[in-house]
């Protein structure tokens, strides 16, 4: 086929683009920016556009497929002639969906741990030599690219519940139609698209609604909001709630139990990570894993990029970086760290990056995130309030937001800099939380 990528530098676009290309597809594509990794990737595959900028002589009768991303606007001038010509349009997930068809759809959906739990199953499959294809949203050890596309039986897919494309309104994962599924939790997130949060909770319930009638769901007991819409409806397939496997922390070290009571000691920590884990066994077993395969591999699984990644360590300091953006994910991950390393000092350290966080009605919901924190450092960039057109945070504003006890707030990122690279490590931690890049400064060589 002859495909064209409109916004092709997307982090889950380049990956399709290059999936395609390996699946001997004649691929090219467009976009306005492309920044590395993607630009080395496609260009290193010969995928890079000569040029930046959207061109509709691209646009042409020979095309089979248009796959549009999200960066792209509805009156962009490739879509536009598309659609002149009567040209076949998919979002990416309406695409790899179309794929996957014949595939049995393993579907993992939630407000947070979507990636590592996605990862976590990748990583059982793989250690278990079962074939399969896979969408996730980051880039994974052992696996080249973060989209594969083959005749292998099955695919899992991150399940992302942000809009498809300009054109298509719907979340991502109403298009996947899911044979197995889990729902990690639900939290308000993605408020510019969802401001109430009654429409952002009816999508999960959309997703459930929208399974195979022969399939199975599990859903996480302890939230309070997927338990009702599992007691207010009757969805057509077998739902099961799961809870965090059994585990104990000795000396640093996350050592759980299987069903017979055996000890592993596994790389990952946090209860939060433990409920992923017993949620990525259940999707495994159902697959037809025996439970002793499914704690074979977990015992080498040491997380996803940027997911609770350790980057430096010595005898007495270990520095993290994690993708927490969301109040619940700030929580979890400091008390996880907190509660692995009770004997050291934690500086924990968040960047206000996505449009929820910088939303002056949505701070409130940090209140107490990081309180299992010793000191509390949280920054946000003024350039990316102005370039998101939204009203300036005050400093203070957000301080008391937080309601931590020992809280400093950072707009200038040198400052933000010098003040972590003054820290005595000696006996103390530090935990790194954005889905940004904490304005480019450097978090390496602390230690």
């Amino acid at each position: 086929m002859r495909i064209h990528l409109i916004a092709t530098g997307g982090a889950v676009m380049h990956n399709l683009a290059l999936a395609l290309q390996n699946n001997h597809h004649t691929v090219s594509g467009s976009d306005d920016e492309i920044y590395n990794p993607a630009k080395d990737r496609l260009a290193a595959a010969g995928l890079l556009p000569a040029s930046f900028g959207w061109d509709a002589s691209r646009i042409t009768t020979d095309l089979d497929a248009v796959i549009l991303g999200m960066h792209a606007r509805p009156n962009n001038p490739e879509l536009l002639r598309a659609q002149e010509l009567g040209l076949n349009i998919y979002s990416f997930p309406e695409f790899i969906f179309q794929n996957s068809i014949n595939k049995r759809r393993i579907v993992v959906a939630g407000s947070h741990g979507k990636t590592s739990t996605t990862a976590m199953i990748m990583h059982i499959l793989q250690k278990s030599n079962r074939k399969f294809d896979y969408l996730v949203g980051a880039q994974l050890d052992g696996f080249e690219t973060m989209v594969q596309l083959s005749d292998a039986p099955v695919i899992v897919l991150e399940g992302d519940e942000y809009l498809s494309s300009p054109l298509d309104r719907r979340p991502k994962f109403l298009h996947y139609k899911p044979d197995i599924t889990i729902i990690t939790g639900i939290e308000h997130d993605h408020v510019n698209v969802f401001p109430d949060f009654k429409i952002y909770k009816k999508q999960f319930s959309l997703l459930a609604e929208s399974h195979t009638a022969d399939g199975k769901l599990f859903y996480f007991k302890e939230d309070e909001h997927l338990e009702k819409i599992m007691s207010d409806n009757d969805f057509p397939c077998d739902c099961q709630a799961y809870g965090a496997l059994k585990s104990e922390v000795k000396n640093g070290r996350t050592i759980a139990f299987d069903s017979k009571g055996n000890a592993h000691e596994l790389q990952i920590f946090g209860k939060h990570n433990l409920e992923n884990l017993q949620a990525a066994f259940l999707v495994c077993q159902e697959y037809g894993l025996t439970e002793e395969e499914c704690w074979t591999a977990a015992e080498t699984f040491a997380g996803a990029a940027k997911r609770l990644e350790l980057i430096e360590k010595n005898e007495s300091s270990n520095i993290w970086k994690d993708f927490a953006h969301a109040p619940s994910k700030v929580r979890a991950t400091t008390n996880a760290v907190a509660t692995q390393y009770p004997d050291r000092e934690l500086v924990a350290v968040f960047e206000l990056h996505t449009f929820s966080s910088l939303n002056k009605d949505f701070l409130g919901n940090y209140a107490g995130t990081m309180n299992k924190a010793d000191r509390a450092l949280v920054s946000f960039s003024e350039h990316t309030l102005k370039m998101k057109k939204m009203p300036m945070l005050d400093k203070s504003e957000v301080a008391k937001a937080f309601n931590h006890p020992n809280i400093e707030v950072f707009t200038d990122p040198e400052k933000l800099s010098q003040t972590l690279r003054a820290l005595n490590f000696t006996n103390t931690n530090l935990l790194l939380m954005s889905s940004g890049k904490f304005g480019g400064i450097d978090l390496q060589n602390f230690l």
